[in-house]
């Protein structure tokens, strides 16, 4: 890298005063217009033919302060050769510690889609209340700081639901998106510690999980439904536990067959983009249709509004009066594999949960 050169020069003014500025080669980069640029104008003037002694001594004095600032620049563009290799780390890690966390925070919501971006903003919007609307940097963020931030999630009030206070998974949801946001941070070192380990964590609370019995889903699926595809994912969701995010996006690339085994889906899951291989029954797979192009979507022209607005008549055509949402598909799955004798553990897996313990709550309905 070519290094840069730092000269005094003047310049005659129509006044008859000199004005003295810096000349850079190469040129470098203005912070303030973030633009390169060849010349620093020090606001410092000599008299070109100084009359008095006070003038002449004014401009020693002058000359002095622009060749003193000329020093300083030279050495701050040569910092590489001033500084030893420990003190250049440090001042890279200042540099660091003074970026805006917050825009680190918005960068990684802004990667989002869908639900999930509505969920980031949401937790972004409730830090920056926490915060009275200012930025923080990535030096100023400490375990105090995070300490208090949870138990103000803990009070804090909705935003949509004006008066109320957040529901306690609501403020879980939230926290846990600082909390990812710590652990990328720290893997990319803009942040000495590994803060988010030392954060306590908001403990989640015990949520009633409806589901179906046997005997339900067995009316439910006789029962006529106005949308073939609604029928078709709802009962595919309950034969196998996958989430509407990761059947909506399925392509046929990742049904696979293995001799002697059967059908096989591998696929990334979109909530936790942990990567599953999952076995499904001859039954799930009939359900599928025919195979076609292998980038191309399993269930085409699926729309979420379509599941919301069928599926509340279907149940109540079928006689079940709980409330059902799509996701209860998935409780119902593992209900019914708890049921006829599947440990916890098998189950959590076969959900695609990292962990054996994700979700075992409300007499073990996972999530």
């Amino acid at each position: 890298m070519k290094k840069t050169n730092v000269t005094l020069r003047r310049k005659l003014l129509t006044d008859g005063r000199i004005s003295l500025y810096l000349d850079f080669y190469p040129s470098i980069l203005n912070s303030e217009t973030n633009k390169q640029t060849r010349r620093e104008f020090l606001k410092l003037y000599l008299f070109e033919k100084p009359k008095t002694q006070i003038q002449k001594i004014s401009n020693i004095e002058t000359q002095h302060t622009a060749e003193l600032i000329q020093i300083r620049r030279q050495n701050e563009l040569r910092k590489n050769d001033v500084y030893s290799a420990f003190e250049r780390e440090q001042l890279e890690l200042q540099k660091i510690g003074k970026g805006s966390f917050m825009k680190y925070f918005n960068d990684l919501a802004d990667k989002k889609d869908g639900k999930n971006f509505a969920i980031w903003n949401s937790a972004i919007a409730h830090f920056e209340d926490f915060l009275n609307g200012k930025d923080v940097c990535f030096m100023d963020i400490t375990v105090i700081l995070l300490n208090d931030y949870r138990e103000y999630l803990l009070k804090a009030k909705s935003r949509r639901d004006t008066g109320n206070v957040l529901a306690r998974n609501t403020a879980l949801s939230y926290y846990n998106k600082l909390k990812t946001t710590l652990k990328r941070a720290y893997k990319e070192g803009k942040l000495r510690t590994d803060i988010n380990a030392g954060i306590d964590s908001i403990k989640e609370a015990e949520t009633h999980r409806n589901f179906l019995t046997l005997n339900e889903a067995k009316n439910l699926f006789n029962t006529p439904c106005s949308s073939q595809i609604v029928y078709k994912i709802s009962m595919f969701s309950t034969l196998t536990g996958l989430r509407y995010s990761d059947i909506s996006k399925l392509i046929w690339s990742e049904i696979e067959f293995i001799e002697h085994d059967g059908y096989y889906i591998r696929f990334k899951q979109k909530k936790t983009e942990g990567l599953q291989t999952m076995p499904i029954s001859e039954e799930a797979y009939e359900l599928l249709g025919e195979r076609k192009n292998e980038k191309e979507k399993v269930f085409v022209g699926l729309k979420k509004w379509d599941v919301d607005r069928v599926l509340p008549v279907w149940l109540a055509l079928a006689g079940i009066n709980k409330h059902i949402t799509f996701h209860c598909f998935r409780h119902t799955y593992a209900t019914l594999q708890i049921f006829s004798g599947t440990d916890i553990f098998t189950v959590s897996k076969m959900l695609g949960h990292k962990s054996g313990k994700t979700g075992q709550i409300d007499h073990h309905f996972p999530v």
